[in-house]
C-alpha cells in the first residue's frame, strides 16, 4: 500500500508483496487423467454462424471440440486460453464460462452441465458476441489448454481450423471476382519505354543517347566527403557483378561521386554517358540517394544472380524530395521481428529514399530493447508465456506467447543488436527514432518494474526497490483502455516514474553515442490514456493538495508532459508523441471537446496525427494543430495504416476498424488538402463531402508546420516476417512516391473531370511500373520480399470465363481438374468455356502466387 504525505513515500512491504504475488488460480475438481490425455488428439474448430444476430449488432459463433483420441475428453479440470478481439455477451447452452483475463486475452472453462466428449465425438459451444465478424483475422487465435493439475503448463492446440464464412454470408464476406475484374479493366498495359525510369519519380529526367557498360573494369572515384557512399556503392555493385569495383583516380568507365555546392541536403544530380557516370551532391545524403536511383536502372534479373556486365541507359536527372521527413513506423512490441528482418526493412526504406525508421519498441504486450541498468524490462517485459502470475513473464497476447521464450511473443534487441541496427541505418542515411510508450500502453514496463521491486525487496534493498516503481499499488481507480487493459497506465503522480523515464533517456542516448548515430528526439507515445485513471489514487490525491496547478485529474496530463519535456530538453532533445501531446480537454456549451493546447505550442513538440477517420468528427485535427503552431507529422489512418486489410474479403489478413487500405490509397493522398482525396468511409461507403464543410482548412502558416509524412504498420495481427512483408508491400512504394515526388499534376487542377482523367493515367502508369520493374526487383533484392499479389478478376458471361490481372505483366495460371494452380498449369490467354470447376491464381516471375479464385460450373 502506498500513500503520500509531505512528499514522502511510505510502503507497507508485506501487503505490496502479497498483492504483486497473487496467484490467479481457478479451483475446479482435480482431473484424474490429465497427464495421460494426448492433447494433440484434440481438434478445435471455430465457426462463424451468422452476423446481425436477431437483427442486433451481434453475431453468433461456435467452438467445436472434436475428440480424436481413444479416451474421454473430461467434463472438467481444464481451461482453454486464447486471444480474442470481441466481447462475448452470452453462451447459448450455458455449459461453459467465458472470461476476459485482460486486454484481448480470454479463457473458456467448463461449467456445470458440460459433459465429457467420447472418443471420435464432438462437443459444441455456441455463443453470442458483440459487433461483427468479417474475416479470419476476427477469429480467436493462439489457443492452448491448461489442466488444473498442472496450472503452469501450456499445451498449444495444434489442430485448429477456422470457418469464417457461412455460406449464407458469402456474398457479404467475400469480394466478388467480377468486381475485381472491373477494377482491373481500368489498368491498361503500358509499353515499358513509356514508363518512368525511377521510383519515386524525380523532379527532372532527360534521356540521352547510348548506354554505359557497367562491368568488372568499372572503377569508383569519389571526393572524400562521400567515402561512406562510395563504399555502399562498391558493396551493391559487388552483389550484381560478383566482384567489387576498385577505388581509383578518374578515367573512362568510372562512377564518380562529386561534391558540388548549392544543393539541398538530399538533392542530387546524375549524368550517365557511355564513358561514365557522374553523381553530384552537396551532402552525403544526396550522394547516397543518387546511387539508389542508379540501382533502379539495373535490370531486375541482376539482383537474382551475378552477371559479368550490365547496360545502363544514358540519362540526366535532377532531383530533391518534396518532404524532408519520410518515415515508416514499425511496431515490434506487439509481435517481435528479428534483427535480420529489421535490417532487411532498412534496405527497403533506403532503396525508396525513406529517411526515418520510427521504431515502436515498447507497448503493453512487450518491451523490446535491453536497458542494462533495468534488466527486468527484457527478462520479464520481453518474455510472454502462460503464467498464473506475471512476476517472471507477461501473459500471452495477440495469438502468440503460449510457450515462454518463443518468438514472436518473446524477443528483444540486446544493446549490441540495437547499436548494430543504428549503425546500419545511419550508413544508409536513415535516422532511427525510438518510441518508448508512456504513460499509457505501458503494461510491459509496469509489470517489469513490479518484478524488480519484488526482487530487490527480498534482497533487503528497499530504497532501491522503490526507485523505479510505476504503479501506486494502493490505487483503486477503475479504467479500461482501448485495447481492454485495466492496469496499463503509469501513475504520473509518482516521482519514481520520472526517475524511470530519465534513466531510459540516458541509457538510450548512450547507445546512440556509441553507435555514432544522430538522436534529436525520443517519441514518448502519450496516446490512448483512458478515462478513469488516477481518480482513486492516494498518490494522485496527495499531489493535488501540494501542487496548485493540478486541480483535477485531467491536469495530471499537462503535469506529466511538462515534466517529461523538461527531461528531454535537459538532454538537448525535443519531445515527439502521438496527437494527444498537443491537445487540451475543455468544454463548449457543456460538451467536452479537444483543442490545440496553447501551453506547449512553443516547446517544439512534434505531434504525429493519425485520427482523420472519415465520419468520426476529427477529420481536420492535423490541420488544426498545424495552424495552431505545432510541428505535425501526417500519419493518417485512412491512407497510411499499412496493417489494415487490403480489401473487404474474409481471406484478407489485417484489421479494418479504420477502413481498408490497398496500394492505391497512399498514392492518391493529397497532404495539403486531403479532404479532396477522401473517397470512402470505413464501411466502404462513399464519403459525403458535406462532412468537410465546417472543417478547418490548412493555412499557409499551417503548411509550414507540416514536417512530413509517416506510414504505420502495427503488429497485433502480424506474427512473422512473411506477414510483415505482405502488409508492407506494395503499399510502401506508393507511400514513397507521395512522400518524395513533387505534387502531381492531377492534384493541381480544380476541374474534377480533368483531375480524374489525369489521375487515372498517372495511376495506370504507376501500376505498370510496379509490375514490370519494382515488384520483380523485390523478388530478389535484399534476399527477396513476399509482397502481396492481388487475386485475378473473373467475369462469367454466357458460359464463358474471362479473367484479368491487376498487374498486367503478371500471368494467370488455371486448372480444370480441381488441383491448385501452379507455374506448370496452363496460362490464361483467352476466354474459357466453363465445363468444370476452374481454379485461377496470379503468379509473379519468382513463382509466388495470389489467393486462388474458384469458379464453379453453373
Amino acid at each position: 500500500m502506498i500513500f503520500f504525505a509531505n512528499n514522502s513515500t511510505h510502503i507497507v512491504k508485506h501487503k505490496l508483496l502479497l498483492k504483486l504475488s497473487t496467484v490467479l488460480i481457478f479451483f475446479i475438481p482435480v482431473l484424474a487423467n490429465a497427464q495421460s490425455y494426448d492433447i494433440e488428439k484434440l481438434a478445435v474448430e471455430w465457426k462463424l454462424e451468422q452476423n446481425n444476430y436477431q437483427g442486433r449488432d451481434e453475431f453468433e459463433a461456435t467452438f467445436v471440440f472434436h475428440n480424436k483420441s481413444n479416451q474421454l475428453f473430461p467434463a472438467g479440470g481444464w481451461r482453454l486460453y486464447f486471444s480474442y478481439p470481441r466481447t462475448v455477451l452470452s453462451v447459448t447452452d450455458q455449459k461453459v464460462t467465458f472470461k476476459n483475463v485482460n486486454g484481448e486475452f480470454c479463457v473458456l472453462y467448463p461449467a456445470t452441465g458440460f459433459t465429457s466428449i467420447k472418443p471420435d465425438d464432438k462437443g459444441v459451444v455456441k455463443y453470442i458476441a458483440k459487433g461483427k465478424s468479417f474475416s479470419y483475422t476476427d477469429a480467436p487465435s493462439g489457443l492452448y489448454l491448461v489442466w488444473d493439475q498442472f496450472p503452469e503448463q501450456a499445451l498449444p492446440i495444434k489442430q485448429y481450423t477456422i470457418n469464417a464464412v457461412p455460406q449464407k454470408e458469402a456474398l457479404l464476406l467475400k469480394k466478388s471476382p467480377a468486381l475485381q475484374y472491373e477494377i482491373n479493366k481500368h489498368i491498361e498495359p503500358v509499353k515499358t519505354d513509356s514508363l518512368t525510369l525511377f521510383m519515386p519519380t524525380p523532379v527532372k529526367v532527360r534521356e540521352g543517347n547510348g548506354v554505359f557498360n557497367l562491368n568488372r573494369e568499372t572503377v569508383i572515384v569519389f571526393d572524400s566527403l562521400f567515402i561512406n557512399e562510395a563504399k555502399m556503392a562498391q558493396e551493391d555493385i559487388g552483389l550484381v557483378l560478383g566482384s567489387r569495383p576498385f577505388f581509383s583516380n578518374p578515367k573512362v568507365n568510372s562512377i564518380v561521386f562529386k561534391k558540388v555546392t548549392g544543393l539541398s541536403k538530399e538533392a542530387y544530380r546524375i549524368s550517365i554517358r557511355p564513358e561514365g557516370i557522374n553523381l553530384e551532391a552537396s551532402h552525403p545524403a544526396g550522394a547516397f540517394y543518387a546511387f539508389q536511383s542508379i540501382k533502379q536502372l539495373l535490370p531486375v534479373h541482376a539482383w537474382g544472380a551475378p552477371v559479368n556486365s550490365l547496360e545502363l541507359r544514358a540519362v540526366t536527372v535532377e532531383d530533391a524530395p518534396r518532404f524532408s521527413y519520410r518515415s515508416l513506423m514499425l511496431d515490434v512490441a506487439r509481435n517481435f521481428q528479428t534483427k535480420q528482418e529489421v535490417l532487411k526493412v532498412i534496405d527497403l526504406l533506403a532503396l525508396y529514399k525513406i529517411n526515418t525508421l520510427h521504431f515502436h519498441l515498447t507497448d503493453d504486450e512487450g518491451w523490446r530493447l535491453e536497458i542494462p541498468t533495468l534488466p527486468e524490462l527484457t527478462t520479464v517485459g520481453a518474455n510472454r508465456g502462460h503464467t498464473t502470475n506475471e512476476n517472471n513473464r507477461l501473459l500471452p497476447a495477440y495469438g502468440s506467447g503460449a510457450i515462454a521464450g518463443n518468438k514472436p511473443g518473446s524477443g528483444y534487441y540486446s544493446k549490441a543488436d540495437f547499436i548494430e541496427i543504428l549503425k546500419y541505418a545511419s550508413a544508409r542515411h536513415i535516422q532511427v527514432i525510438p518510441e518508448l510508450e508512456t504513460p499509457g500502453h505501458a503494461r510491459a514496463a509496469i509489470k517489469a518494474m513490479n518484478a524488480r521491486y519484488i526482487r530487490l525487496s527480498r534482497e533487503g534493498k528497499q530504497q532501491e526497490a522503490e526507485k523505479y516503481l510505476l504503479q501506486d499499488t494502493s490505487d483503486q481507480s477503475v479504467y479500461r483502455s482501448v485495447q481492454g487493459y485495466h492496469d496499463n497506465v503509469m501513475n504520473v503522480a509518482l516521482p519514481s516514474v520520472y526517475r524511470f523515464i530519465e534513466e531510459l533517456v540516458e541509457q538510450v542516448q548512450a547507445m546512440y553515442t556509441e553507435a555514432y548515430a544522430p538522436l534529436s528526439t525520443i517519441h514518448l507515445g502519450g496516446d490512448e490514456v483512458p478515462a478513469g485513471v488516477w481518480q482513486r489514487s492516494p498518490a494522485a490525491m496527495a499531489l493535488m493538495k501540494q501542487d496548485p496547478h493540478v486541480k483535477t485529474t485531467d491536469d495530471f496530463w499537462y503535469y506529466y508532459l511538462s515534466k517529461v519535456n523538461d527531461i528531454l530538453q535537459q538532454k538537448k532533445l525535443y519531445l515527439s508523441g502521438w496527437e494527444e501531446v498537443a491537445m487540451r480537454k475543455t468544454k463548449l456549451d457543456g460538451k467536452q471537446l479537444y483543442i490545440p493546447n496553447p501551453d506547449f505550442v512553443k516547446k517544439d513538440f512534434h505531434a504525429y496525427v493519425w485520427n482523420n477517420v472519415w465520419g468520426w468528427g476529427m477529420e481536420d485535427l492535423a490541420y488544426r494543430l498545424a495552424n495552431a503552431g505545432y510541428k505535425v507529422v501526417l500519419s493518417p489512418v485512412t491512407n497510411f495504416y499499412f496493417d489494415l486489410a487490403y480489401e473487404k474479403d474474409a481471406d484478407e489478413p489485417g484489421l479494418y476498424w479504420g477502413g481498408y487500405l490497398n496500394e492505391e490509397k497512399p498514392f492518391y493522398f493529397n497532404p495539403f488538402d486531403y479532404y479532396k482525396t477522401a473517397k470512402e468511409t470505413p464501411d466502404g461507403k462513399k464519403v459525403d463531402a458535406k462532412i468537410f464543410e465546417r472543417k478547418e482548412r490548412l493555412t499557409d502558416y499551417g503548411r509550414s508546420n507540416i514536417v512530413g509524412l509517416q506510414a504505420q504498420i502495427w503488429s497485433e495481427k502480424i506474427s512473422s516476417p512473411a506477414a510483415l512483408e505482405y502488409m508492407l508491400l506494395p503499399k510502401l512504394i506508393s507511400f514513397a512516391e507521395r512522400a518524395w515526388a513533387s505534387q502531381p499534376s492531377w492534384a493541381q487542377v480544380s476541374d474534377s473531370l480533368t483531375q480524374q482523367q489525369l489521375y487515372e493515367k498517372a495511376w495506370s502508369l504507376f501500376v505498370n511500373k510496379m509490375a514490370t520493374s519494382e515488384l520483380p526487383r523485390l523478388d530478389y533484392f535484399a534476399g527477396g520480399f513476399q509482397y502481396r499479389i492481388p487475386p485475378p478478376g473473373v467475369l462469367v458471361q454466357q458460359g464463358m470465363l474471362m479473367a484479368n490481372s491487376y498487374y498486367p505483366a503478371f500471368k494467370i495460371h488455371y486448372t480444370t481438374d480441381g488441383a491448385e494452380p501452379s507455374l506448370k498449369s496452363p496460362v490464361y490467354e483467352a476466354p474459357i468455356s466453363i465445363k468444370s470447376t476452374i481454379k485461377l491464381a496470379v503468379f509473379n516471375g519468382a513463382g509466388h502466387k495470389s489467393r486462388t479464385i474458384i469458379v464453379q460450373q453453373p
